[in-house]
């Protein structure tokens, strides 16, 4: 339960720090009709969707096994990010509009002081919530972490490239401030298409990495009694893999032998590889010359 409640955790804070951000920047985008500013305003609106989008599939995931789902609730967080990716995607596609509008016919917008101070006030909050979620996503390996810790991150470089619209507007140059917004749009894709193709991935019952099955046949290989292994497959549970596979050993082995060993080997993958949730393994007999 400690993952889940450090994710809850981070999806109110998330919430709590986006909506403030909101509200500064799209006061101070409006008043300097800087479009770059009321592009990142737009962006912190899906940032807290996307801590909304956290907490609930967090929710949901954090529940148990039960009679209709015998793999537990796992894949919410995955959906739940998908959503996510999707409002990214609406996001990008409005904001690019209106900055290339904004490109090909710039207007000029009133510098304020108050432009710099809310992004060094971005750039600070985000900095803190993106070490705060980056070191929960290395702890618990979640989807949703990585997906806010990185949304985040691109904040803090997002913001940077506002300043850089702000000193170019002190000198009379407005257009930069569409090219800005551009970027911010050209990086909020980006960062869409990778949480999607991540969680279509797991939703399309995407097999294991060939490293973590390496560690697999690893441990298998440490027991001299398995002379072979077939019919490997793995299914995607949460962020974690259900994993199949059947062995051979002696056929003349006794059967509360045999299924020792299977029963051993099931026991040291689901607690030496974190990746995987469950190991289920078949025994069939092979003639030994």
């Amino acid at each position: 339960m400690d993952k889940f409640n450090s994710i809850k955790r981070a999806s109110i804070f998330g919430v709590i720090g986006n909506i403030f951000l909101l509200i500064i920047k799209l006061l101070i985008g409006v008043v300097t009709n800087s479009q770059a500013m009321i592009g990142d305003a737009l962006n912190s609106a899906g940032d807290i969707f996307a801590s909304v989008m956290t907490f609930i599939g967090n929710k949901i995931a954090s529940k148990g096994c039960d009679d209709d789902h015998n793999l537990g609730h796992g894949k919410a967080e995955y959906i739940y990010s998908m959503f996510i990716s999707i409002i990214m995607f609406m996001m990008t596609y409005s904001i690019i509009s209106g900055s290339i509008k904004s490109f090909f016919h710039p207007e000029k917008y009133m510098f304020s002081w108050g432009l710099i101070f809310v992004c060094l006030i971005t750039i600070f909050i985000k900095s803190i919530l993106y070490f705060y979620t980056r070191r929960l996503y290395k702890k618990h390996n979640n989807l949703l972490l990585d997906a806010n810790s990185k949304d985040h991150r691109n904040d803090c470089y997002l913001t940077s490239l506002n300043l850089v619209a702000c000193v170019f507007s002190l000198n009379g140059i407005y257009f930069v401030d569409g090219v800005v917004g551009i970027l911010i749009g050209i990086w909020i894709f980006i960062s869409a298409y990778e949480i999607f193709k991540k969680s279509y991935d797991v939703l399309m019952d995407k097999c294991i990495s060939d490293d973590t099955k390496q560690k697999v046949y690893e441990i298998i290989s440490r027991h001299k009694e398995i002379k072979n292994v077939t019919h490997f497959n793995s299914t995607p549970v949460g962020y974690q893999y259900q994993i199949s596979f059947t062995i051979f050993v002696d056929g003349n082995m006794s059967t509360f032998d045999s299924h020792k060993i299977a029963n051993d080997l099931e026991k040291e993958i689901d607690k030496e590889i974190e990746e995987v949730f469950l190991t289920v393994i078949h025994v069939n007999p092979i003639e030994i010359d």
